[in-house]
């Protein structure tokens, strides 16, 4: 067992990420019934509503689950509104991941309540921060990685940093980790898990919408690039997504409203560039919305229930770290996959 595992109280060290139209109340529960980390997108959702989906998340699994807050895109006291309704619904056990730093109100917030507070960074200087506010674990995120991203340096050489500076830290990586050799792979080169977010797009139980689904397991990893496009809502991040026509265009099209997403039964118009990624509750040109996905969907090549991906993962990593066998796929090895330099993002 890593210490990510037995910080947490999984079976497999592994994550799920958190991630808006994708990470409802069902995947969440789902990976967390099969042993690894399923995690609830809260992204923007209104106090009250968050504390309904933890209950339902609560009310399917007796095994440990976390919630995931973006206090960049919700601002600090929003993200604190949503941790004060969901910590008194968060089970036991449960823990709380933050795509970046929280504010040191939110870190009092998650203490007070005594769950681990888990803390995604990009950069050294971050994972020096998140550990002096009280990080219980860090994910360390590389340009792999599909979303936003919070650094410019490939996975292995912030774990290599990270892990040199605090050798005591738990550690997981987010970013090229699809398969359990990808998993047994980190974990030889120093990391205590991962966290894995395209993998589990396509899943039965995913909330993303059927096209995402679809291309994220037709992908290969140079279908995805970095961009700066899809700003309305989440600005000043890059993101790596699937290439559409928005993409390869020269120059930028107008702003105007091209889907709808369906919230709590009110409909929400999403402006063309927005951060938004679609749900299944979306309508309208699908095509041209953000589709966030890592270089790891290379090797997401089926649409299968949750339950059975993790347990995929589980016998290849439990197979890889009994015969020791590295892993040629995981990111940083010798392969011949082209990586976008850090400085190589498309703007417009």
């Amino acid at each position: 067992m890593t210490r990510l595992a037995a910080r947490l109280g999984l079976e497999l060290p592994l994550l799920q990420a958190g991630m808006g139209a994708v990470a409802g109340t069902a995947l969440c529960a789902e990976v967390s019934q099969a042993g690894a980390g399923g995690t609830l997108a809260l992204y923007k959702e209104r106090p009250a509503r968050a504390a309904r989906l933890v209950r339902a998340v609560a009310t399917a699994t007796a095994r440990p689950f976390g919630v995931n807050v973006v206090p960049e895109v919700t601002g600090p006291a929003a993200c604190l509104e949503q941790l004060r309704a969901v910590l008194p619904e968060l089970p036991p056990g449960g823990f709380v991941t933050s795509f970046g730093l929280p504010d040191a109100e939110a870190v009092r917030a998650v203490a007070t309540a005594g769950h681990p507070l888990v803390v995604q960074v990009g950069t050294l200087a971050d994972a020096d921060t998140a550990l002096g506010l009280g990080a219980a674990v860090l994910v360390l995120q590389g340009i792999e990685a599909g979303g936003h991203l919070l650094g410019r340096l490939p996975v292995n050489r912030l774990l290599a940093a990270v892990r040199a500076r605090h050798p005591h830290a738990v550690l997981a990586v987010a970013g090229g980790i699809a398969t359990g050799r990808d998993l047994a792979g980190a974990v030889a080169r120093g990391a205590d898990g991962a966290m894995a977010g395209t993998l589990f797009v396509p899943a039965a139980e995913s909330t993303a919408h059927p096209e995402f689904k679809r291309r994220v397991v037709q992908a290969v990893a140079d279908d995805t690039l970095i961009t700066s496009l899809f700003d309305i809502g989440w600005p000043h991040r890059p993101h790596r997504v699937l290439r559409n026509p928005l993409t390869i265009t020269a120059e930028r099209a107008p702003a105007t409203f091209i889907a709808t997403t369906r919230v709590d039964g009110r409909d929400h118009p999403v402006p063309r560039y927005s951060a938004a990624a679609p749900g299944d509750t979306t309508t309208g040109r699908i095509e041209e919305m953000a589709m966030y996905c890592g270089r790891s969907c290379t090797r997401v090549t089926a649409r299968h229930p949750a339950a059975v991906t993790v347990a995929r993962v589980r016998r290849q990593y439990e197979s890889a770290r009994r015969t020791g066998e590295g892993s040629p796929d995981t990111p940083g090895a010798t392969r011949t996959n082209r990586t976008e330099e850090p400085h190589r993002i498309q703007e417009r």
